[in-house]
C-alpha cells in the first residue's frame, strides 16, 4: 500500500531546513532497502555519518562502537530481532537513543505496539522518499512520527512485565536468548560466539533466572509474547539441555 501526502502527520516545514550533524544507524537485512534508506537519510541530512548492519549481532557491535549515535532505524524482522524483543531491549538499555521502526508489516496493531514499546516513530517499507525524510526530521526534532496517527496502545501487563525482564539481560544474554528462540543448541551458540559450552550454559542459567523461567522452553514461550505473530513464534522446537 502506497502512502500519499495526506497520510503524513507533519507539515512540510520539516523538509525546509537541514538536520544538525548526526550519527545514524540503519539495521535491516534487506540490502536494497538499506540503500534506499541511506539515500533518504543523505537527502535529509547530507552531513550525517551513517553505519549499517544486517542483524542484531551486528547492531550490538554498532551500538558499542557508536554510543553517541543520534538515531536508529530498526527493522522488526531482521535476524535476531524476533518482533518487538530487540526494540524493547534497546529502549531499556539505550534510553537516550531514538528508535524508528521500519517494517513491511503495516497493520495498525503492529504500529501501536511498536510505539507502546518506546519507538519514536514508524516507517512502513511502502513509504516514499518524502515520507521517510519527514519521519527522520520529526524524530530528530524530538517528536513522535506516526504515519497513520493510530497512537500507541496500552500493553497488557504480561507484555510490559516481559519487556522489563528483557531489560535486565546483558547484550550477550539477549543474543543468546534470540538464538534459543531459533531452536539452536548450546554447542551451536558456543560455536557462533567462539566460547565454551560452559559459558553458554552460564548465560542460559542467568537468562532463565531473569525471565523467571524454569527451562529453555518456557523462556522461548515467554519471549514469543513479543513476536509480531506470537502463535507462529511458539512453533519453534526447543531442545532442553
Amino acid at each position: 500500500m502506497s502512502i500519499g501526502c495526506e497520510n503524513m502527520v507533519e507539515s512540510g516545514r520539516h523538509l525546509e531546513r537541514p538536520l544538525a550533524m548526526s550519527t545514524i544507524l540503519i539495521a535491516d537485512d534487506h540490502p536494497l532497502f538499506r540503500e534506499a534508506m541511506r539515500r533518504s537519510v543523505e537527502r535529509a541530512e547530507p552531513t550525517a555519518t551513517i553505519f549499517e548492519t544486517e542483524d542484531v549481532n551486528g547492531l550490538q557491535r554498532l551500538l558499542d562502537a557508536h554510543p553517541e549515535a543520534d538515531l536508529l532505524l530498526l527493522d522488526l524482522t531482521m535476524p535476531g530481532a524476533h518482533g518487538f524483543s530487540a526494540l524493547a531491549h534497546i529502549r531499556a538499555t539505550r534510553p537516550a537513543l531514538p528508535v524508528i521502526v521500519v517494517s513491511a508489516r503495516e497493520e495498525p496493531m503492529v504500529i501501536r505496539r511498536a510505539l507502546a514499546h518506546g519507538a519514536s516513530g514508524f516507517i512502513p517499507k511502502s513509504a516514499d522518499a518524502e515520507l521517510i525524510q519527514r519521519a527522520l526530521r520529526t524524530v530528530m526534532e524530538g517528536e513522535t512520527f506516526d504515519p497513520f496517527a493510530h497512537g500507541a496502545v496500552r500493553l497488557d501487563e504480561q507484555e510490559r512485565d516481559l519487556a522489563r525482564r528483557l531489560a535486565e539481560l546483558t547484550p550477550q544474554q539477549f543474543r543468546v536468548l534470540t538464538m534459543l528462540c531459533e531452536g539452536k543448541l548450546n554447542k551451536q551458540i558456543a560455536y557462533e560466539f567462539d566460547v565454551t559450552e560452559a559459558t553458554i550454559k552460564a548465560h542460559v542459567t542467568a537468562i532463565l533466572r531473569k525471565l523467571g523461567a524454569h527451562n529453555r522452553t518456557m523462556a522461548v514461550t515467554l519471549a514469543s509474547r513479543l513476536a509480531i505473530d506470537p502463535d507462529a513464534a511458539r512453533a519453534v522446537r526447543v531442545v532442553e539441555e
